[in-house]
């Protein structure tokens, strides 16, 4: 590690790992803000509210989000719709649906997730890069 110093909005006389936190900081803000919603789709997709009446097999519990949905799009469809409903050993673990409030709040944790994954990979990309151009060619990374 090198000996320079560097200096990133008030903070001064960084060493290059401090530096590096401070932009990460700044880039996760610029890219969460107060829009980010992908949290709380994944906290209201957990299947954590107990359910009595599941066939064997089924994932115990509903998620708040599916409740709310059931509720709001009370519409049976005439086809089932695939939706993830866990991860397992095999892989996705998919059930159907002819519910389409189910199918809504089933939906609702994979955007989630996908949300995160996008904002995770800008903020990774988007440091790094920032990083790159305030330092000396010989504190770069990647």
């Amino acid at each position: 590690m090198s000996e320079n110093r560097y200096r990133f909005s008030p903070h001064t006389n960084l060493s290059v790992g401090e530096l590096f936190f401070f932009v990460a900081v700044d880039e996760t803000e610029k890219q969460l803000g107060f829009k980010d919603l992908a949290a709380s789709a994944l906290l209201l997709g957990q299947n954590d509210v107990p359910v009595a009446g599941k066939l064997g097999g089924a994932a115990a519990g509903t998620s708040v989000i599916s409740i709310a949905a059931r509720k709001v799009l009370p519409l049976q469809l005439r086809q089932r719709l695939p939706t993830i409903v866990g991860i397992g050993p095999r892989g996705l673990k998919i059930a159907f649906t002819r519910s389409l409030g189910g199918f809504v709040g089933r939906a609702v944790p994979v955007i989630g997730v996908l949300t995160m994954s996008y904002d995770a990979f800008f903020i990774v990309r988007n440091t790094v890069a920032t990083y790159n151009r305030l330092v000396m060619p010989e504190d770069k990374v990647l």
